[in-house]
């Protein structure tokens, strides 16, 4: 279940930059929560070419999450929200800022 939560994050942030259709079938899988046969069968394509789209845009939006780090810094940004310290608070966005 965490990769989904994972997944659909990634799909928030930098969906727009898959293909159309893989982002549907990213979509309908991780989204949706359909299997790949239904998305197989409702699409008209075989299971293994979804499974393949999926892994190909998992892997892209992993990458891109790598290089951009768009959710690691909201994760970030979201526990300097908690802190009551101010001091630590610009420490903490000191840090995410310089790297």
């Amino acid at each position: 279940m965490e990769d989904f939560v994972y997944y659909n994050y990634l799909l928030d942030i930098y969906g727009f930059l898959l293909t159309e259709k893989n982002e549907k079938i990213f979509s309908l899988y991780y989204g949706e929560n359909l299997t790949m046969q239904e998305i197989a069968d409702m699409l008209g394509v075989s299971k293994s070419f979804i499974g393949s789209s999926i892994k190909k845009s998992e892997k892209k939006l992993q990458e891109l999450e790598s290089k951009l780090q768009i959710l690691s810094n909201q994760e970030k940004l979201r526990s300097i929200l908690e802190l009551n310290d101010l001091e630590k608070i610009k420490s903490k966005i000191k840090q995410i800022i310089e790297k």
